[in-house]
């Protein structure tokens, strides 16, 4: 995943079109025709379609438009699966055009784009009438999907990040294993012992990735990514360069593969080959591991070890609703469905990410039970929303290159946050 910004499970779907040309179409797409479905002429009923995109969970969501479409007869929903890689190169060009689906997912990343540009339909006067209470989920991803107080999107499920660790790699070098008294230092320490140079064995994986790895100690550095406001970096601030350097340190020290294996080669897949001892990995990494005959008898997971204090990002998906719609009443019950307690606990037995209904997520926990999955949702009381703005795509994909040399050794990690921060304000400047 790129450094990456999670499309979802996220983390797996969508790159990032550029977002100013982007932002250009949509705000033409928002006085375009409407678009979605018409009618069908078999009974005449309505025709919803929502588009999704990973397969993997197609069996679910019908599973749930199936439970939809049995307590409102009157509604036909069509399910459009658009390979991750053009989803929203797709959903662009279909704003853009005025013909984009009924209702859609929506990730963080993207929302303040569609929501200023009037592409999403407001759901805040809708939500009690379709039974809604944003308090049935985690406060921090409600928040990712609200714009100027108005909200956009109801919360699908979401995602956290976890330590994962090789018991046998620990086992074998007399180290404890990680649970919830983990600092900085104990992660230090234990990669050291951990590192085998001759076996070419390494403590821990430290590549260059936002949400799995620099947005976590920074925040847990008691620095900040943006600005509440979403107007300046926090970049520039010593505790930013702090949780940056975490990471620096640990490549440094040799206790991390180099940025160029880890590029090389995708870092969950060096923590699959038993070579590597930690990784900071996402919830949505639960499945691969699983399939994984080998891997899955020898690796756990622990929540994040506590820096300053404790936090992680979180981020999840929406169901959202197209403002064009030629059934909006429709369109937005079913996404009002779509968020409910029903719908979750389809998703939690079979879709294979964590649910965002609140009290829904044991089943989740419950499918693979040799890892402890409670500690993703342990970590939900801290957890901070993934970092975003209206264009986020303009600064947040200058960071790969520019941290890049931080992590190769050949710039000082101050130097690069320094740079970042630049980067960073000059384009949430140019934000309307």
């Amino acid at each position: 995943m790129h450094i990456r910004r999670s499309s979802g499970h996220t983390g797996q779907a969508g790159r990032r079109w550029a977002a100013l040309t982007a932002a250009a179409a949509l705000v033409l797409g928002a006085t375009a025709c409407s678009g979605g479905s018409d009618e069908s002429s078999a009974g005449g009923k309505v025709q919803l379609t929502y588009r999704i995109w990973d397969a993997t969970q197609r069996p679910a969501m019908q599973h749930i438009v199936d439970a939809f479409e049995a307590a409102h007869p009157s509604v036909k929903v069509k399910i459009q699966v658009t390979a991750s890689a053009e989803y929203w190169t797709k959903m662009q060009a279909d704003a853009t055009s005025g013909s984009a689906p009924d209702v859609f997912w929506m990730n963080g990343p993207n929302a303040q784009l569609y929501e200023s540009n009037g592409i999403l339909m407001p759901l805040s006067d809708k939500l009690d009438a379709n039974g809604v209470k944003l308090s049935d989920y985690p406060k921090s991803l409600v928040g990712l999907y609200n714009y100027k107080g108005t909200q956009y999107g109801i919360p699908k499920d979401f995602d956290t990040v976890g330590l994962w660790y090789n018991k046998k790699l620990f086992d074998a070098a007399g180290v404890k294993y990680p649970d919830d008294t983990w600092t900085w230092k104990t992660v230090q320490d234990a990669a050291r012992k951990l590192t085998d140079v001759s076996r070419k064995q390494y403590g821990i994986l430290a590549p260059p990735f936002g949400q799995e790895n620099f947005y976590d100690t920074i925040f847990q550095a008691g620095g900040s990514v943006i600005s509440a406001d979403r107007k300046s970096s926090g970049y520039d601030q010593p505790a930013a360069k702090t949780g940056l350097k975490f990471w620096t340190d640990l490549v440094k020290a040799g206790y991390s593969p180099s940025l160029k294996s880890m590029t090389d080669t995708f870092p969950s897949q060096l923590f699959e080959s038993g070579k590597v001892a930690m990784y900071y990995g996402g919830s949505w990494d639960t499945l691969t591991f699983a399939k994984n005959s080998t891997l899955k008898k020898n690796i756990d997971v622990a929540v994040l070890p506590e820096g300053k204090k404790r936090a992680v990002v979180i981020h999840g998906l929406a169901n959202v609703a197209y403002a064009k719609t030629k059934h909006p009443k429709e369109a937005a019950s079913f996404v009002a469905f779509l968020g409910s307690r029903q719908a979750a606990e389809i998703g939690a037995k079979e879709s294979g990410v964590i649910p965002a209904f609140n009290n829904t997520q044991q089943a989740w926990v419950k499918a693979n039970p040799q890892f402890h999955l409670k500690s993703f949702l342990d970590e939900v009381p801290y957890a901070v929303p993934l970092p975003t703005s209206k264009n986020t795509n303009v600064w947040a994909n200058e960071e790969p290159t520019t941290f890049a040399p931080a992590w190769d050794g050949k710039t000082d990690v101050g130097a690069a946050a320094q740079q970042m921060a630049g980067l960073m304000n000059t384009a949430l400047s140019k934000e309307k």
